[in-house]
């Protein structure tokens, strides 16, 4: 896969830490908090979308290597 935009990476930590701020809570904090991790997916997925059709790349090799690049330069949010 060709490099990356720096924006889409930045995209996918946002929602990332969106889903891990999920841990712990309930109630209407939980759904409030699951509203702004959706937002926050569908921000990467139409980004995605646009880079993918943009480079004439498949758009699960840039969903899978945007993943990819997140995920191997950071440990998972959750954990923490």
């Amino acid at each position: 896969m060709a490099d990356i935009p720096d924006e889409l990476i930045a995209l996918e930590c946002t929602a990332e830490a969106a889903r891990a701020r999920l841990a712990g809570l309930t109630g209407d904090e939980y759904e409030a908090q699951v509203r702004r991790w959706r937002a926050a997916q569908d921000a990467v997925q139409a980004a995605i979308g646009a880079h993918a059709e943009a480079t004439g790349a498949g758009r699960t090799d840039v969903e899978r290597a945007v993943q990819q690049a997140v995920r191997c330069a950071q440990e998972d949010p959750a954990v923490e």
